[in-house]
């Protein structure tokens, strides 16, 4: 697959984008954490607004996230582990840009994969388990409804991680911790304007058949729901460049 494998070597190679002079974080009265400046650009990415392929300069993010280069670097690696970033040797960070045939490999292995999935919780899952799947639907709703598309991305993979976790299979759950999150970049890069990883009415629709037990039809709505997800991408192009990082990314 495309996305980013870190290497031990990474830590020690300079990125190669600007001077080492500023290695250590500059003194500051109001310092942004690592934390922060992972889930900043990870809401960029996701909102539309960092491109797939855009280099993350290592100065330019000093320069927005006012910090020096040791904490961009490991706010880089915190990212790239999320597979949101690509390290490439000795040229630096880069937006993670899956290809279309890569694309195609996920969306394919989670359409085979997540209907079964839907089958075995309707089947096992306790009363306790689809009422906290029935408390992530709501916090999707809440974000679909305030139009926070990076919130309502990141609960509706919750959502779907949840749902392997209720299968009681570890290894589905190992699998597709992996697949939602190359799928929400997938959806990023490649969907529509406004378009989320899923509508949370689909969602509804596929907990009642889970409340009633139905294996039989929660698979159907499973499979019907991705479908109608990845039917929305389009794979026939990528994104263009993004904008000034500095600008995107500045504290308010």
């Amino acid at each position: 697959m495309y996305f980013p494998v870190l290497t031990g070597s990474f830590e020690m190679a300079p990125m190669t984008d600007g001077p080492e002079r500023d290695i250590d974080d500059p003194a500051s009265g109001e310092e942004i954490t690592e934390a922060e400046i992972v889930e900043r650009i990870f809401e960029a990415v996701m909102e539309r607004r960092l491109a797939a392929g855009t280099k993350l300069s290592e100065s330019e993010l000093c320069k927005a996230f006012g910090v020096g280069r040791m904490r961009i670097r490991r706010a880089l690696l915190l990212l790239a582990a999320r597979e949101v970033v690509e390290l490439r040797s000795n040229r630096g960070a880069y937006v993670a840009c899956p290809s279309p045939a890569q694309a195609r490999d996920v969306i394919e292995a989670r359409a085979a994969l997540e209907p079964a999935v839907a089958r075995l919780v309707a089947e096992r899952a306790a009363p306790e388990t689809l009422a906290a799947l029935a408390a992530v639907l709501e916090e999707e709703a809440a974000a679909h409804a305030r139009g926070s598309r990076h919130e309502a991305i990141r609960l509706s993979g919750q959502f779907h991680l949840r749902l392997a976790e209720a299968s009681g299979n570890a290894t589905l759950v190992r699998i597709l911790k992996d697949l939602v999150t190359r799928s929400s970049l997938i959806v990023a890069i490649y969907g529509a304007a406004g378009l989320e990883t899923c509508r949370d009415h689909d969602h509804a629709t596929l907990l009642a058949a889970l409340h009633a037990r139905d294996g039989a039809e929660a698979e159907r709505v499973m499979a019907a729901h991705l479908a109608d997800i990845f039917a929305t991408l389009d794979l026939s192009g990528r994104m263009p460049a993004g904008l000034d990082l500095a600008q995107l990314l500045a504290r308010p």
